[in-house]
Formats: structure tokens, C-alpha cells, sequence
């Protein structure tokens, strides 16, 4: 069967049809873009994307990530037609079925309202958020340069695909991937615009009326712009962007939202909605479909989109071919953690550190990190332009720039939210292990993206430095007091916060070795004591929490984490030479120590009346010191001065501990 225009019109046609019935059919969801983007989108699946639907995890295949996920539908629908994943072994990978499209934003259906990574093979991300999708491609085609550079084309020769929107086009995270983007030249990555000029409160003209394609031609882009509805312009431009060596590519389609609805094309209604009983039969009409059926695909649709399997197979056997020939174990690192996320860290020379000795948990990260650059070559990361600050620059290893992708080293930029988005593109992209950096209070800006990292189980790395009022003359702008409790609201995010510089290595460790979800490291900018661990140990902080110091006749339970556990010791001391015991311990994960028995949780916790120490805020120790127990933290904004004064005068110093202790024990 050959292609002709007649055939490739019908295939979009009968996206559209699929896409109005699944939101009919669930009276709720986006037919607008859908109905605006099958053109494109048959275009991209069926002359373009490198795939293998009997391996939807092919390595070397081309990604594609529909950025503006409220326009779910089209991709479901693609995804059927295509049957990715028809050798699939069990539900989640097999495809999508005409079934679960009547399922479309149900409970329980992988056609979620939508895309969610890991429902249904083909899906690469969760998007949703705007930009967020975005900003994961430009992440892809970073993890796809860096690899091509350093193993070449005959292992690495896949493009990263994607469509946004006008609104993701107006986020601004979008804004600084694509200004990273133009600069490091990113060549393969090609994003189609949606340029349909609609919007939920109208069109553009009332919030958006910028030249785009000029922003993005000074981000350093090649731009063009083509009728979107013309599936062989669109074409014509994806071979122009795919011609040019040295920028990435975006390509203007000019749309019109609803496409082929008579009444509600090009209208703000059509976005969000569904079109309507009668509206479905009108446009089907339009479009030279049956009016009276829902979910039909023609047998010449299917036939159509699945023309090249065979050699979208063999070309996927001959890669296989000539990764089994090189016989490189690097690469096979690299396609051990693209399957399962591992990475092999049995030869770090991790440092030590003396009980006694003073240094700070930022430092200590800095000579963990130089220690796993050498021995993990599948870690890629950086900061925020706090790279001097974070410690966090790899001395072991090149910056990753234009003229040299082998580089591990990424200078982002001061761009937060982009940083975080970019690095669940790599993580997604699978192979290498992101890790970035940026001061803890600055977690505000990057906090979406870390969500997202939880929800789609990505294990980034996140470092997190100057993590409390020590922070000092910077002032309240640069103390964190809410953060931490924060980072602990989000699900599937382990948040560790280490009291020493042994401990430190630890929680490396740990967010290594962990591979179904995010990991947020919080060490400090001042120098702590070495603390003797040998109760705990590392079993202790790998479950979270344990006993620091046990005392005989002990009547009270301090409980603390990162630099202050070194403070409820201290108050232990002076505690003792007034007649009170007390028993110390360290939590320095609450996620992973929630996660434990309830036998091992009562015994570190205890029985005894509890006081916990924190430097922020004492919302949630409650359930761990209880009703008749007390927090010691900071439940105001800081302030500025030197950070052992600030720390003071906001109460976390030993006396006020002591104090806060007779309280509880009515002393």
C-alpha cells in the first residue's frame, strides 16, 4: 500500500474522529487541539518518528512529548492507531485499545485527562502543567547530545520531537529551557507550535500578541512557519528543521482550534468542552466521517500508519546488532540504567571523616560528588549559577557547551524551573542520573517540576544547600523556615537531611541507589562536628531514623535532624549535669522512617516524653513529639545577621532546648 494524500487526509480525519468521541464519551476534556493538531501529528507518526511498536523502549528510538497535554486525546488516539507496545506482557505495556479510548478520563483508565508516563508505552512524560513538556524535550535532547558525542552516531542517532501550545509558549519555564537550548545548540530537537491564537479566556490578542518566532530566533533557534492543516508543508518544514545542524527548530503551525466543528471552530468554546452531541455528528460530517458511529478506524487507517513496521523493526534489530558488536561496556552502563534506572556504584571511594572533626555537609557533598564523578560516569548535573556555592561542580570532568557535549558539568544558568523540568528530560530519556543544585529557600522555584519528578517516580537528585538561618547576613529573602516541611508534603520525594559529613555519603548513597522516585539532599553551609554514629550507623539512616545516644533512666526523647542533632546532643550534655537523662535521635529522612514498622518506629521513638529540634518551622513534628511533647523551631521569617547569632536570637541555642525540656516534664 502506498501513501497518497487521500489516505494520510483520512488517518487525521480519523484522529479527530477518535479524539471528539473519547471527550463525548467522557463529557469532558479538550477537543479543540486535537481537532486543530491531527495534520501535524500524522505527519510526525507516520513519515518521521523512529519507533518499533514490538519494543516501545527502544533505546535509540525518537521521543515525542505532546507538551500540551490537555489535548490527550490526540496522542491516545495516535498511539492506538500505531499499537505501540503489541508484544507488551502485561497491561501497562500493551496498547491502547479502542476500549480504553471509550475509557477516556475514568477511573482506573490509562487514558487519563492527562498523559501519565508509565500508563501506556508511547507516552514519555506526564504533561499537563504548561511548559513542563517543553522543557522535558530540550532535557531529552540534551541526554541525546552528551551520548551521541561520547559513543556516536552508530549508538545514538535519535530526534526529540514535540508540540506545544500558545500556553505553554507564554510560561516562562518554557522561555528559559529555550534560551539554554539556542545556546548549547541542541540541533535535534524540533518543537511544533500549536499557533492557533485561542486561548480559554479568548484569544491571544488580550495577553500574548509578542513575535514569538523573533524570541525565538534571538534564543538562538531556527524558526519557520507553515499552515498546519497542510500536511505536506509541515513535512517540508521538518525536513528543513531537521537540515539544519547547529540550532534547535520551531516550527509556527498555523491552526485553527476545532477544526472542522461548523459551529465552534476557531471559537474560545471549543478548548476545554465538549462539543456536543449534535456538534460531534456535524463535524463528523465536515470531515467525511460516518456521523452515527463512534470509535471506528478503517482497516486502510491501520494499514496506513503501520505500513513501515517491518522496517521500523529491522532498523531496531540492526542497532542491536552493531550496540552487541561494539562489545562497550560503557555504553552497557548506560542501557542498564535506560532499563531500570540502576546505576552500579560499587566503586566509589567514598572519603571518611574522624569523629570530633569539623566540616560542613555542603563540603562534605562536594567530596562525595568528586568521588562518584570518578567512578559513576552516568552522572550529569549542576546548578543554578551556585555551582561555587553548592559545591557542586564535577573537577573531574569538562562542562557540557555547544563545542564540547561530552562534558558532565551543566552551567543552567540562574534558572531553576527549567533546571529541575530539563532534568526529568534526561531522567526520562534514561541512561544518565541528573542531579541539580540551588540554595534550599530557592526550592519555591522549582517546585513544580520536582512534583512532577515524584508523580512520574524520576530519580533526580536534588541538592539543596544553605539549608537553614545559618545562612545569616543574606537575611529572611535567603532563610528557609517552611521548606523543609515543604519538600515533605510532596509524595514520593525522600528528603534527607544529614547531620554530618559521614552521614553525608550516606544520603548520596541513598539517592543513587534509589530508582522509583526523587531525592532531596539539604546539607549545610555551616561547619558541623563528626559525630559518633555507631549506634545508627548507616542501616539507621537508610531507614530513616535511629537511636543516637540510648541513656540509662533516660526521661525524656530529643528528636532532631541535620545540624541540629549536634545541638539536642549538646542539650543532652547540659541536660545530664542537671540530673535529666535523655536519649537522642536522628531522623534525618521522615519519609523513609514513616515507611517502617510500627515495632522499629516505637523504639526509636520511645515512650518517653518527646521534644524535637529543627531549624524551621514546627508545623508536622507533631506526630512525632505528640500532644503532650514540644517543638523547638522557627515559626517566623529569619533575619539578617551572622547565622550563630540569628540562630540564637531565634531560639535554636541549648539553653532555650534545656528550657522547653523542664516544660514538658514540668520540671
Amino acid at each position: 500500500m502506498s501513501t497518497t494524500p487521500a489516505i494520510s487526509q483520512l488517518t487525521a480525519n480519523t484522529i479527530r474522529g477518535l479524539a471528539i468521541d473519547g471527550v463525548q464519551a467522557a463529557n469532558s476534556g479538550h477537543p479543540g487541539m486535537p481537532l486543530g493538531m491531527a495534520d501535524v501529528a500524522t505527519v510526525i507518526y507516520t513519515r518521521y518518528l523512529r519507533y518499533d511498536p514490538t519494543c516501545p523502549d527502544w533505546f535509540d528510538r525518537d521521543r515525542f512529548v505532546l507538551s500540551a497535554g490537555h489535548g490527550s486525546m490526540l496522542l491516545y488516539a495516535v498511539l492506538h492507531l500505531t499499537g505501540i507496545g503489541r508484544d507488551g506482557r502485561t497491561h501497562a505495556e500493551k496498547p491502547i485499545d479502542i476500549d480504553e479510548l471509550k475509557q477516556f478520563r475514568q477511573w482506573g483508565a490509562r487514558c487519563a485527562g492527562h498523559p501519565e508516563h508509565g500508563e501506556a508505552p508511547g507516552i514519555e512524560t506526564t504533561t499537563g502543567p504548561l511548559g513542563q513538556g517543553f522543557c522535558n524535550a530540550v532535557g531529552m535532547a540534551l541526554a541525546e547530545t552528551h551520548l551521541r558525542a561520547r559513543f556516536g552516531a552508530h549508538q545514538m542517532d535519535h530526534w526529540t520531537y514535540g508540540i506545544c501550545s500558545d500556553g505553554d509558549l507564554m510560561e516562562g519555564i518554557s522561555g528559559e529551557a529555550a534560551s539554554l537550548a539556542g545556546h548549547l545548540g541542541l540541533a535535534r530537537c524540533i518543537i511544533l507550535w500549536d499557533d492557533n491564537g485561542i486561548t480559554i479566556d479568548g484569544t491571544t490578542e488580550v495577553a500574548f500578541t509578542e513575535d514569538v518566532l523573533a524570541r525565538f530566533v534571538a534564543y538562538g533557534w531556527h524558526v519557520q512557519r507553515v499552515d498546519g492543516h497542510n500536511q505536506e508543508a509541515v513535512a517540508a518544514a521538518i525536513d528543513a528543521a531537521r537540515a539544519v545542524t547547529d540550532k534547535p527548530s520551531l516550527i509556527a503551525c498555523k491552526t485553527t482550534i476545532g477544526y472542522g466543528s461548523p459551529n465552534k471552530a476557531g471559537k474560545s468554546a471549543v478548548h476545554g468542552a465538549p462539543l456536543g452531541v449534535d456538534e460531534v455528528k456535524l463535524t463528523k460530517t465536515a470531515l467525511g466521517l460516518d456521523p452515527e458511529r463512534s470509535f471506528v478506524v478503517p482497516d486502510s487507517v491501520y494499514a496506513h500508519v503501520r505500513l513501515k513496521d517491518a522496517g521500523r523493526k529491522a532498523e531496531r534489530q540492526a542497532w542491536q546488532a552493531r550496540v552487541q558488536a561494539a562489545q562497550d561496556d560503557a555504553f552497557g552502563r548506560v542501557l542498564a540504567n535506560a532499563e531500570d534506572k540502576s546505576l552500579d556504584i560499587s566503586q566509589i571511594a567514598w572519603p571518611a571523616y574522624a569523629v570530633g572533626t569539623k566540616t560542613s555537609t555542603r563540603k562534605a557533598s562536594q567530596a562525595a560528588l568528586q568521588a562518584i564523578c570518578s567512578a559513576v560516569p552516568e552522572v550529569i548535573g549542576g546548578s543554578a549559577d551556585l555551582a561555587e556555592s553548592n559545591l557542586t561542580h564535577m573537577k573531574a570532568s569538562g562542562a557540557f557547551q555547544r563545542a564540547t557535549p561530552t562534558g558532565r558539568n551543566l552551567n543552567f544558568g540562574i534558572r531553576e524551573h527549567a533546571m529541575a523540568s530539563m532534568c526529568n528530560g534526561i531522567s526520562l530519556h534514561g541512561g544518565l542520573r541528573p542531579y541539580n543544585a540551588t540554595f534550599l529557600i530557592f526550592h519555591d522555584y522549582h517546585r513544580p517540576a520536582v512534583r512532577l519528578s515524584a508523580l512520574m517516580r524520576q530519580p533526580v537528585v536534588y541538592v539543596y544547600t544553605h539549608d537553614s538561618v545559618w545562612v545569616g547576613e543574606d537575611g529572611p529573602t535567603h532563610q528557609p523556615i517552611e521548606t523543609l516541611q515543604a519538600l515533605r508534603l510532596i509524595p514520593n520525594l525522600e528528603t534527607f537531611r544529614p547531620c554530618d559529613a559521614n552521614e553525608a555519603n550516606e544520603a548520596w548513597r541513598e539517592a543513587l541507589t534509589r530508582t522509583d522516585g526523587p531525592v532531596a539532599l539539604a546539607f549545610t553551609r555551616q561547619d558541623l562536628p563528626v559525630l559518633d554514629r555507631s549506634n545508627g550507623g548507616p542501616d539507621g539512616l537508610r531507614r530513616g531514623g535511629y537511636v543516637l545516644t540510648e541513656t540509662p533512666n533516660a526521661t525524656v526523647t530529643l528528636i532532631a535532624t541535620g545540624s541540629e542533632v549536634w545541638l539536642a546532643a549538646d542539650a543532652a550534655a547540659t541536660l545530664a549535669t542537671e540530673g535529666i537523662a535523655a536519649r537522642v535521635v536522628n531522623l534525618p529522612c521522615l519519609e523513609r522512617f514513616d515507611k517502617q514498622d510500627a515495632a522499629y518506629r516505637s523504639s526509636v521513638l520511645g515512650a518517653l516524653p518527646r521534644v524535637s529540634v529543627e531549624a524551621g518551622s514546627t508545623r508536622g513534628w507533631e506526630r512525632y513529639v505528640g500532644l503532650d511533647g514540644a517543638s523547638v523551631g522557627i515559626d517566623r521569617f529569619g533575619a539578617s545577621g551572622p547565622g550563630k547569632t540569628v540562630s540564637e536570637n531565634l531560639g535554636l541555642n541549648v539553653p532555650n532546648i534545656v528550657a522547653t525540656v523542664k516544660q514538658v516534664l514540668g520540671a
